[in-house]
């Protein structure tokens, strides 16, 4: 019998070469399969996990998801309560168990990445394919904006002034099912067509602006243009309505820039009723046909 397990992570994406693994450089996904195949390696296994967006390098998270599947025997070996260990609900529940030494291999070696929760996944759950939705922040520091550096990995920096409203203003004509091609970087056999469930500027109390974005899912490079698509409405280089008169084209351009990575972070990975997670996820796998990547920048 295969389990399957769910993990919710989080990482500061400023020292890996994004989240899939590449030989000879370091990634979130090399990172965590290693701790993996250090915990299993008794049990001669070394899962492999299948993540809900894959993020560029750069782009932190803290509301990643992943799953990966592991044989019962194998799992109860790594499970299995040790001579001296507290009594207690945590030490009773193997996937508290599991959370546990997982975070004891990571915490011993790197201290970027941290897992959330571990928990047994519910039937036709697909950290990916089941998702209905991914949310993502943007943060940047212009001239209204308190430029702390404690938060300078995750927020961008800008000297001139911007004005919010029309940011808004602009993120708000986005909304909506269709064509993003103008801001997706191009990939063979990969569809540009999204959902954009929602985008929304604010300015918190520190005067730090805030982008947040919701798709169903986002197609590479496309948080990144967007946000750059209205950085150029705030800065009065785009009117109001130039980030969708560009969409409609169906072009890349450069009407604006893709902002770096670092001021993007994955906040939260939408999912639907357990019942209806297996629907979910064929669905989604009939739509991506065309084998979209789900790489996210």
């Amino acid at each position: 019998m295969t389990i399957r397990v769910r993990a919710d992570v989080a990482y500061d994406g400023t020292g890996f070469s994004g989240w899939s693994r590449q030989p000879g450089l370091r990634t979130v996904q090399g990172v965590l399969e290693s701790a993996l195949a250090t915990l299993f390696r008794r049990a001669e296994v070394a899962p492999r996990l299948v993540v809900a967006g894959r993020t560029d390098a750069g782009v932190h998270a803290t509301g990643q998801v992943v799953h990966f599947d592991v044989d019962e025997a194998s799992f109860a070996a790594v499970t299995r309560p040790r001579r001296g260990e507290h009594d207690g609900a945590s030490a009773a529940d193997p996937f508290a168990v599991l959370e546990r030494r997982i975070t004891g291999i990571l915490g011993a070696r790197d201290d970027d990445v941290a897992i959330r929760s571990v928990l047994r996944s519910p039937d036709g759950f697909d950290a990916r394919f089941s998702a209905v939705w991914r949310r993502y922040e943007y943060r940047i520091a212009d001239a209204a904006g308190v430029r702390d550096p404690l938060q300078r990995h995750r927020t961008v920096w800008m000297p001139r002034g911007l004005d919010v409203e029309a940011m808004d203003a602009a993120a708000q004509r986005l909304l909506g099912l269709g064509d993003f091609a103008a801001f997706c970087k191009p990939r063979d056999g990969a569809t540009t067509i999204r959902t954009l469930q929602s985008y929304r500027w604010r300015r918190g109390a520190d005067g730090v602006l805030v982008a947040s974005l919701q798709a169903d899912a986002f197609c590479h490079s496309m948080v990144r243009a967007l946000v750059g698509a209205c950085v150029a409405v705030g800065e009065g280089r785009l009117a109001t309505e130039g980030p969708a008169e560009l969409m409609r084209a169906g072009e890349r351009t450069s009407a604006f820039k893709v902002l770096p990575a670092k001021g993007l972070t994955l906040i939260e990975v939408g999912y639907p009723p357990d019942a209806e997670l297996a629907v979910r996820s064929e669905q989604t796998r009939a739509r991506r046909e065309l084998h979209v990547d789900g790489v996210v920048g």
